[in-house]
């Protein structure tokens, strides 16, 4: 406020100078102006007294009245107008130019206090509103605390040592609840109500302690260790004692876990929430004696606990401290303890990774573009993923398809969902669809269905403009193509002579029909979305794509080839066609290329690799007709090739 009011304190006061300097420029015109006429008119005589007489107005002279003529019945009379009042002319004032006149020093005089009173009252109003320039200093970084300088502070140690306390005190209990079992002490009810009652101690105390400002810190942390006592005496009652049934102990749980993060909003601390949740989760695994599908029910209970939280306040760091423990605990179980495969188990991996998701959509969508949210995002179908790979094929592929689908389709959804999230639920989805192709498919079906998934997935960036889609096509393509050449289409299938079954080459035909396909499509779509650049400008991928396309291309001619003609027969048929294939499809492109450079260099490309062909491999693996009738016919197609091609250079 102080700031605009001493920037329009400063235009006014600029404005004012400029009106006094154009009011002493027209008074020096005007003087000007009466020195010529005083000096080409004849001067009268005044004396003082007459010039200080002011001009008086004329009186008015008075209208002579009408008598109203008499008005018909039914019509009022005209109301008779109001006399409007003279108001008597005002004297311009008059300015003296003259030195020697009487008036002259009196108006200069005027004139200086004027200056005087407008140049105190401008100093007064800078003293007041206008604030003092501040020498120019280079910007300085604020100097790092150390942790020393940090713990020096005035209260950094009792906090420190209020937490440290409440954790030990928690870590007490839960070593006095197990030694309590081993020893025989108490029976299981005293044992419960024992530490019910310890929890709900130091929660009262952290509440009275609350009330002065003075023990906030202390009241957080007994508030935590008691809040922490009492859920896991909840889990040692259900677990170790089996005091209660599981869905009893939850349900408590539960309560136990919402209470303590209301009083954290209620007291609008994030490390007391936090603290809450670290106090829950940390010391289960001792109280379930490991890593189980009950340990990992009780998280999910804090998980799901902390949702009220997430939705009224922004704690990135509940959000972690809630949603990791599940999949951690769920990912031990499947992997190292040996649960994986019982239905409990991946149940509760389920469980863990539907939770995770859901948390994670609400933290995006109430906070979009959060670290944590995101992070949260990307693990949550790792459980169900791993605890797949421990159930039979129909199981697995129905676990892995669920979680593709509930992934894909918050993809579809990403319209509500701003920054990464949409974008990153793709990509998860794709890893879910991979390993559900995996686990379906087997032999020369699996590297056909990748690459056939590649192609499709293309086309559906190309038609939604998501480049999540092409890279997770361009994975597939990979993925299947690298199996394909291990097991469907080996590179001895070009250079040995070998009887095949013909459900083998057929296999390897689709296969490499799949492979020309995607190297066709993958290439033009990226140059679409602008992910590659023109042939002209980047040809490294162009040459790539054109080297698995003609791969795919000649094992597609070979397999067909040696379905029709079994045996040698077939293979030296097959290269012949293989070679004119290409120096054919080179005079094309380079005929279609006449106005498009892309096509131009792909089909120079071709021809060179055709001519490698014919010198490299055809002059030496192949004999007899085959090979006279892969030069001869080779060497006409591009001999009409350059004829042709130089005529419509010639043309243009």
């Amino acid at each position: 406020m102080l700031i605009a009011m001493t920037t329009d304190g400063d235009v006014l006061l600029r404005l004012a100078g400029e009106i006094d300097d154009l009011g002493a420029r027209l008074a020096r015109v005007g003087t000007e102006l009466r020195t010529v006429q005083s000096e080409t008119e004849p001067k009268r005589e005044e004396t003082p007294e007459q010039a200080e007489q002011p001009r008086t107005a004329q009186e008015p002279a008075e209208q002579p009245t009408q008598e109203p003529a008499e008005q018909p019945a039914g019509q009022q009379p005209p109301q008779p107008q109001q006399p409007q009042p003279q108001v008597p002319q005002q004297p311009h004032p008059r300015y003296f130019t003259d030195p020697r006149h009487p008036q002259y020093q009196a108006q200069y005089q005027q004139q200086q206090y004027q200056q005087a009173q407008y140049a105190q009252w401008q100093q007064q109003y800078r003293q007041q509103y206008q604030q003092p320039q501040q020498p120019y200093r280079p910007y300085q970084p604020a100097p790092k605390v150390s942790l020393a300088e940090r713990l020096g502070k005035e209260g950094a140690g009792s906090r420190l040592l209020a937490w440290i306390g409440g954790a030990v005190t928690l870590l007490g209990i839960v070593l006095f609840l197990v030694l309590a079992i081993q020893r025989g002490w108490f029976g299981p009810v005293p044992r419960v109500i024992g530490g019910a009652v310890l929890g709900a101690a130091l929660v009262g105390i952290g509440l009275r302690l609350h009330r002065t400002p003075a023990g906030r810190t202390g009241a957080f942390a007994l508030a935590a260790t008691g809040i922490g006592a009492l859920y896991l005496d909840a889990i040692a009652a259900t677990t170790m004692y089996e005091y209660l049934p599981a869905y009893a102990g939850l349900a408590i749980g539960l309560l136990i876990a919402v209470g303590g993060l209301l009083l954290a909003v209620r007291w609008k601390s994030s490390l007391l929430a936090t603290a809450v949740v670290l106090g829950c989760v940390i010391c289960a695994p001792i109280i379930t004696q490991g890593f189980t599908p009950q340990l990992v029910a009780f998280l999910l209970v804090v998980q799901i606990a902390s949702t009220p939280v997430q939705l009224r306040q922004s704690w990135p760091s509940v959000a972690v401290a809630t949603g990791i423990p599940p999949l951690l605990a769920s990912v031990c179980s499947t992997a190292f303890v040996g649960l994986g495969g019982s239905v409990a188990n991946t149940a509760a991996a389920l469980a863990a990774g539907g939770t995770a998701l859901a948390l994670a959509l609400i933290v995006t969508l109430k906070r979009p573009g959060d670290a944590a949210g995101l992070a949260l995002l990307a693990v949550a179908p790792a459980p169900s993923l791993l605890a797949a790979l421990f159930l039979p094929k129909t199981s697995a592929v129905i676990v892995t398809a669920s979680v593709a689908l509930v992934l894909l389709g918050v993809w579809a959804a990403g319209q509500w969902f701003d920054g990464w999230t949409g974008e990153l639920a793709g990509a998860a989805g794709l890893v879910a669809a991979l390993q559900t192709t995996m686990t379906l498919f087997d032999g020369s079906a699996r590297s056909g269905i990748l690459i056939g998934e590649a192609v499709l997935l293309a086309l559906v960036a190309l038609w939604t403009k998501k480049q999540v889609a092409l890279f997770g096509g361009m994975g597939f393509a990979v993925i299947g193509g690298m199996i394909a050449l291990a097991f469907d289409v080996q590179p001895t299938l070009f250079f040995v002579v070998r009887e095949r079954p013909d459900a083998r080459l057929a296999a390897a035909f689709l296969v490499a029909l799949a492979i020309l396909a995607a190297s066709i499509t993958l290439p033009w779509v990226s140059h679409r979305l602008g992910l590659f650049k023109a042939a002209s400008e980047n040809v490294v991928p162009w040459l790539f794509a054109g080297v698995c396309g003609l791969y795919g291309a000649g094992a597609m001619v070979l397999s067909g080839a040696l379905l029709v003609v079994p045996g040698r027969s077939g293979f030296l048929l097959g290269h012949v066609v293989i070679t004119v294939s290409w120096t054919v499809a080179a005079l094309v492109l380079l005929i279609r290329g006449i106005s498009a450079v892309n096509l131009r260099v792909i089909g120079f490309v071709l021809v060179g690799a055709a001519v490698l062909k014919l010198v490299l491999f055809d002059l030496s693996a192949l004999d007899g007709l085959a090979r006279v009738a892969a030069f001869l016919i080779a060497g006409l197609v591009l001999l009409g090739a350059g004829t042709r091609y130089a005529k419509l250079v010639a043309s243009r």
